[in-house]
């Protein structure tokens, strides 16, 4: 994710030490690259809330600047609108993995933060790793395990305000444990009466989990009415969701 000065030059730049009113409207997007809107300022608890309240999120690479992003049309999820394929349903009927909430946020943050395959870097920075573990220890950050005996089989992590979900990040060591998570994300989302899981920009992957595109406009407007600070009721600590 290289960026040369030029494209630097014609970004809203956020301001150190200022929170407030301090991002420009999601509208003033670059068209290329796709979404990028500004750059600069830090990770501080109080300027990622800001951030994700009005459809933005942070992604660079180690030794750029923080890049501020907000796609259009932005790809989310409905948790009621989950597809969960024949094969899936198969492996959960054997009930693979259990599956916990919020016991190991640290370690799956930093297993999502190992490279890909067929990359050798990461955004998931070491910034972004202890910016996203405070936001979980105040109660925003939220992650889902799958254990097979007492290893970490996958998981995903994300942010939660309102009625929101904001998807950062999922991994898998053993097949389908991402997905499985998912799946139970879903079910406690629903009971939550959440209305959407971001899932940011398109792969086939969301595609094929059922995520779909939203106009940026309309993205913004269910954050306008369900994206709110309010940390809800405590998590449980043990999915025994299967379906």
């Amino acid at each position: 994710m290289t960026r040369g000065q030029s494209t630097y030059n014609k970004l809203y730049w956020v301001r150190d030490n200022i929170i407030a009113n301090d991002f420009p409207d999601i509208s003033a997007i670059l068209s290329e690259p796709d979404g990028l809107l500004a750059i600069g300022g830090d990770l501080s608890s109080e300027r990622l809330l800001d951030a994700y309240q009005r459809g933005i999120f942070p992604w660079y690479s180690e030794g750029q600047p923080i890049l501020w992003w907000s796609p259009d049309p932005r790809w989310v999820l409905q948790p009621e609108k989950l597809k969960i394929s024949r094969s899936l349903k198969k492996t959960m009927r054997k009930r693979p993995f259990r599956v916990t909430f919020d016991r190991a946020f640290d370690e799956v943050i930093k297993c999502c933060a190992e490279p890909r395959k067929d990359s050798i870097e990461t955004w998931i920075t070491r910034e972004i790793i202890e910016s996203y573990y405070e936001l979980h220890r105040q109660g925003y950050a939220h992650s889902v395990e799958c254990w097979q005996d007492d290893n970490l089989a996958g998981g995903l992590y994300g942010i939660a305000l309102g009625r929101v979900f904001f998807g950062e990040s999922m991994f898998s060591y053993k097949t389908d444990a991402s997905k499985i998570a998912l799946v139970h994300l879903c079910r406690i989302l629903r009971k939550r009466q959440f209305v959407m899981i971001d899932c940011q920009v398109h792969s086939e992957h969301v595609e094929r989990l059922g995520a779909e595109p939203l106009a940026q406009s309309r993205f913004a407007d269910i954050l306008r009415q369900d994206c709110y600070i309010d940390t809800g009721e405590a998590w449980p600590a043990e999915s025994d969701f299967y379906e």
